[in-house]
């Protein structure tokens, strides 16, 4: 089983980067946005941490892309 972390085209309000990790541990994305949200306003780590998710989780490919080899 080869899972890895993308973020949402399907569950997002934003970049994704919630829907993306609810996708991944297979739970319901609006206990991951309440758990971030609850994170930002209790010492603002959770706005920091958002921007870097950004930045390094890539967007989930398209299911149709052929690999040229």
């Amino acid at each position: 089983m080869n899972k890895k972390l993308y973020r949402s085209k399907s569950s997002r309000k934003l970049l994704g980067i919630c829907g993306g990790i609810a996708e991944y541990f297979d739970i319901d994305p609006t206990v991951v946005r309440l758990l971030w949200a609850l994170a930002t306003v209790f010492g603002f780590a959770g706005l920091l941490a958002y921007i870097v998710c950004a930045l390094v989780i890539p967007e989930k490919p398209d299911g149709n892309i052929v690999d040229s080899q």
